[in-house]
């Protein structure tokens, strides 16, 4: 199947004729069906540039319902059983999608709030100002093997882990695409670090990526320059066109390593006895706690022993703290020119050789 495209028509239909399987992410941003009754004015009478598209509406709910079921069962289909999806929307829509997600039994994993840090304010003062849009990440069942970029999504946020409300300004500046008028291009454009952040989390480098209302391109373009591959599906050809000469301007990243992820539990096993086996640590060493309140030391078989107890690197640190278990790798530490390093700086560097060609 050909990937790095952009496809026009009804995207249900497109959906339905590609093969079973085939997709490893897919993020949807659909209609909101926002029923906007009449113009939004500024206090200055200055009309606001809102969503009116026809696109955008709806004759009844039980109409977008309808919709909303038809192309989430086609995305079901084609999305690998260890896929995921993510639908973002607000509050005009977000509640009947997921309802509709749960009906059709995939397994919601997060809702996650982007709050936007330059939100369009209430002009009519009627009202709390609308900051935020809700995604929903969603496998197709709760035993699914998904992608999650755990330490990926640690290193974003300053080594502490990522919350489910992330806060990004909307799309504005030089990232607005416009017309020849200098008009939005689309009307509901979403800024490229939102997608990063979606697409870094969920795929690995080489993923295929789909994006059934694709519009200004926004998912291809990202998907692109971190190295994955990508279907958009845009049923009007002007949006599509857009979309397609703007991710013609994006370069991959060049550099493999800056974008590929190996999660922890994929790294090679190393049993803690191997650092004696090849001389990191002696037998005898004394290993500290990183709050230095514990000590244990190393023995000739790969054991810590204390006063009073001897086990693996786990069960002495969670026997000294009375705790149920215990991260050694992370919780000894041994001297290097005076400083205390975790023994799990040791492990790494006999990853590192083992990764190392021939």
């Amino acid at each position: 199947m050909q990937s790095d495209v952009v496809k026009v028509g009804d995207c249900i239909e497109l959906m339905e004729a590609m093969p079973e399987g085939c997709v490893d992410m897919i993020f949807a941003d659909p209609p909101y069906n926002l029923q906007l009754a009449g113009d939004l004015v500024r206090p200055n009478h200055s009309k606001v540039d809102a969503v009116d598209d026809a696109w955008d509406q709806f004759d009844s709910y039980a109409a977008y319902d309808d919709f909303t079921r038809r192309w989430l069962r086609a995305a079901r289909r084609i999305l690998r059983d260890d896929g995921t999806l993510w639908v973002i929307g607000s509050y005009h829509n977000i509640f009947r999608v997921g309802t509709a997600l749960q009906d059709l039994e995939y397994w919601i994993l997060n809702d996650v709030i982007w709050r936007k840090s330059n939100p369009m304010p209430n002009f009519r003062g009627r009202r709390f100002t609308n900051a935020h849009e809700t995604l929903i990440w969603a496998s197709k069942d709760k035993d699914a093997r998904y992608t999650f970029n755990y330490a990926s999504m640690k290193s974003l946020n300053d080594d502490l882990q990522m919350r489910s409300d992330w806060l990004i300004p909307i799309c504005n500046g030089g990232e607005r695409l416009r017309d020849e008028e200098g008009n939005k291009a689309h009307s509901t454009q979403k800024p490229e670090a939102l997608l990063h952040r979606a697409i870094m989390a969920a795929t690995k480098p080489g993923d295929l990526v789909l994006d059934p209302f694709l519009g200004s391109g926004t998912t291809a373009a990202v998907a692109k320059k971190l190295g994955r591959r990508y279907i958009g599906l845009e049923r009007e050809e002007r949006y599509a066109e857009l979309a397609r000469k703007r991710i013609a301007q994006v370069s991959p990243v060049a550099d493999l390593e800056a974008i590929t992820i190996v999660a922890k539990r994929d790294e090679p096993r190393v049993p803690f006895g191997t650092l004696i086996e090849r001389g990191l640590l002696e037998p005898g060493t004394v290993l500290v706690s990183q709050n230095k309140r514990w000590q244990a030391k190393v023995r000739a078989d790969g054991s810590l022993i204390t006063a009073d107890f001897k086990g693996s690197i786990h069960q002495v640190g969670a026997q000294v703290q009375g705790a149920p278990a215990c991260n050694g790798w992370q919780f000894w530490c041994y001297k290097v020119e005076g400083k205390l390093e975790p023994i799990d700086r040791l492990r790494q560097v006999i990853r590192d050789e083992m990764s190392q060609p021939n």
